[in-house]
């Protein structure tokens, strides 16, 4: 069972996905658990696009997926590599290189 969105999950996104006009349920029927996941696997269309829609993100809103990355709330591993390494440069350049010592150590990459 996924997680119920809060008021910062929808706003994030909907930034990220505006297209999906705030649809947060998968084509099985049930709520998507994660914001990124879902954008990374099924809206984008290159690893180019993500990114593009990541730097859409203000640095409040990007510390948050971060929270969430760190409280196990938000799956960054399963991304596609490309889009793991989109995360990673924005948050050391749009927050700080500490920030992101930080999520990768809860998130086990070295």
């Amino acid at each position: 069972m996924g997680r119920e969105f809060t008021e910062m999950d929808i706003r994030i996104f909907n930034k990220l996905a505006p297209e999906l006009n705030g649809n947060f349920m998968s084509n099985a029927g049930h709520p998507y658990p994660f914001i990124l996941r879902p954008i990374s696997h099924k809206v984008v269309e290159s690893s180019e696009d993500f990114r593009e829609r990541l730097e859409r993100l203000d640095a409040e809103e990007l510390d948050h997926i971060v929270q969430l990355a760190i409280e196990g709330k938000e799956d960054i591993r399963s991304l596609d590599e490309d889009d793991i390494d989109s995360i990673m440069e924005l948050v050391e350049e749009k927050l700080s290189t500490e920030r992101l010592k930080e999520m990768k150590a809860a998130l086990g990459f070295a």
